[in-house]
Parts: structure tokens; C-alpha cells; sequence
């Protein structure tokens, strides 16, 4: 079974706005809605992929009704848990002119303490030995950064594997948990650690620390530069496709997604990096955080390359 925790989700609103002006009267050329947040993204491409998943998390209001309808209309099992307030609205502006990407993200409700106990309660209860947890995102008003190094460890405790994808000091404590695998994207790891990555020889070398520190696996996304893998075993470089960017709202979620539906097959790592890399690959060129169907990740999977630098693979 696959899990995916979502702290803090959102209905995601895309406004495309050509040559998107600051104070100045804008006109919208088209705009669409979406379910969102993190883990439930990465539950939306599990399911597209032919796998099952249960979202955990928190959502409140009339917008978290709208997820949890959403979520049973798409048959994706849940356990949320209903809190007071609303779940947030979060704002993509799209100008396809400049290639450039706004996000205008809420903060979300705010979560007592009683509520992350039920939380922790519920992770226990939807776990098994083998199990895959997929920690991601931000997180709401009156949660701690350290919570996801504790439901890390206590993910671990009942011998599920844990994907932790998140940033500044969100990943920072998390790291100290010990992940199975972290997926930041460079810009995050570079604000975690306070270092600059100018070239892959210092994106591994950092990769390689957090190894030894006993991360099992780092997977590093760099956007149109490709992304790098990292374990004890072996250094991989994955080139980016060089396809039509519609949006990179999702990319990241749709990776993380896929390397936990590949861990649930048993792939191999080249099969588990070619089909990210691939799912990421069609999230770009969606609109929204929608991703197109199982055959068109297949196509984009042929074309992916790696380079290996390593003994066992």
C-alpha cells in the first residue's frame, strides 16, 4: 500500500494571463481548477498509473468538501480528518509570454495539537510492515517544522519505507529522521544547506553527505537540467527531455508519485528513474496538475536517458 499525507492541501486555481502586468488591469485567456496539495497530486498520478493509494491529511469547509468529493468520484481511498475552517485556496498565474510562473499561496487552517495526534493515530492505523509513505508540502498554521521527522519516525517504526519531499527547515528536521528517500528540487536544497550548487560535482558531492548521514536515497530535480540520483551505490544523471512546458505546477509531485508506485512493483532502479522522469515529464506539458494516461508516460519513458556512474544499479 501506497500513503500519501497532505498537512496542508488547496484547491488550485490556474489563471493564464498573457504579458501579466503588476498593477495593472490583466485579462484572463483561460483559467481552470484543481484538486491539490502535494500528497493528494502524487495520489492523483498513482491512480492514473493503475495504483492505489489512501490520502491522509487534514481539510476543512466547503473546499475540503470539494477534495473529499473529488477523491471518492476518482475512486482514491481517504482517511482525512475534518477540522475547523477552510481549506485554502491557492493562485497560479501562468503567462505563457514571458515563461513565467506566479504562485499566490494562503496559508491555510490552523491544526491543534489534539488534530496531529489523531493524525498520528491514523498513520499508525493505515500502516503495514512494507508499506510506502509519501511525506510532502507545506504545512498549515499551529503545526511544528519538526513534524515530519516525527511521523518519519514513527512511520518507521512499523517498517514502512519514507519519501520526504519538502523544504527549508521542513527538510532539515526531516533529514534527521533518516528517510528512505528525500526529493528536493536544487533551489530547496540549496536554501536547506545555505550552499551554492553551481555544477554536479557539488550537487553530489552534498548528495553523498546526506547519504552517510543516513539518507538511503536522494533524488534531485533541476527542472529543464535534468535531475540526479544518489545513493551508496551509484551516482545517475538523467537528462531533461526537451519538450513544450505548459506548466511546472505538479512536476515534482508526479515524480515523487511514480518512484513510490515503482517501489510498490519491485522495479529496478533504471525502470523506477525512466518512468519518473517520464510522469514528470508529462505534468509539464498539462495543463494545471492534471497528467495525461498510462501510454503517453510509456512513449516519454523510451526516450529518457541516463548516465550511470556506478557499479551496482
Amino acid at each position: 500500500m501506497i500513503v500519501t499525507v497532505t498537512l496542508n492541501p488547496a484547491i488550485d486555481k490556474t489563471i493564464n494571463i498573457d504579458n501579466f502586468m503588476e498593477g495593472k488591469v490583466n485579462r484572463v485567456s483561460g483559467a481552470r481548477i484543481d484538486i491539490g496539495g502535494k500528497g493528494i497530486n502524487a495520489s492523483k498520478v498513482i491512480n492514473k498509473l493503475g495504483g492505489k493509494s489512501i490520502v491522509l491529511g487534514f481539510v476543512a469547509g466547503k473546499n475540503g468538501d470539494t477534495i473529499i468529493e473529488y477523491l471518492n468520484d476518482n475512486g482514491i481511498q481517504h482517511d482525512l480528518i475534518k477540522t475547523k475552517g477552510e481549506t485554502r485556496t491557492n493562485i497560479k498565474i501562468v503567462d505563457k509570454i514571458k515563461g513565467l510562473v506566479t504562485d499566490i499561496n494562503e496559508k491555510g487552517q490552523s491544526i491543534r495539537k489534539d488534530e496531529v495526534r489523531k493524525l498520528k493515530e491514523r498513520i499508525l492505523n493505515n500502516l503495514s510492515k512494507g508499506d510506502i509513505i509519501v511525506f510532502s508540502g507545506s504545512v498549515p498554521p499551529g503545526v511544528k517544522n519538526n513534524i515530519y521527522k516525527e511521523l518519519i519516525e514513527l512511520s518507521k517504526s512499523k517498517g514502512a519505507k519514507t519519501i520526504l519531499d519538502a523544504d527549508g527547515q521542513l527538510l532539515v528536521e526531516g533529514i534527521k529522521a533518516k528517510p528512505y528517500l528525500i526529493k528536493p528540487n536544487i533551489h530547496e536544497l540549496e536554501k536547506a544547506f545555505s550552499r551554492n550548487l553551481n555544477d554536479n560535482i557539488s550537487i553530489v558531492n552534498l548528495a553523498k553527505e546526506i547519504v552517510n548521514g543516513g539518507v538511503e536515497n536522494v533524488y534531485i530535480s533541476m527542472g529543464e537540467k535534468g535531475s540526479i540520483f544518489v545513493n551508496k551505490d551509484t551516482e545517475v544523471f538523467i537528462d531533461a527531455l526537451d519538450v513544450e512546458v505548459k506548466n511546472t505546477v505538479g512536476a515534482g509531485d508526479a515524480l515523487v508519485a511514480s518512484v513510490a508506485f515503482a517501489l510498490e512493483k519491485g522495479y529496478d532502479l533504471k525502470k523506477a528513474l525512466k518512468l519518473s522522469t517520464a510522469a514528470a515529464t508529462l505534468s509539464v506539458m498539462s495543463e494545471g496538475t492534471q497528467i495525461g494516461n498510462i501510454k503517453d508516460i510509456e512513449k516519454l519513458e523510451n526516450k529518457v536517458k541516463l548516465n550511470i556512474y556506478s557499479e551496482v544499479v
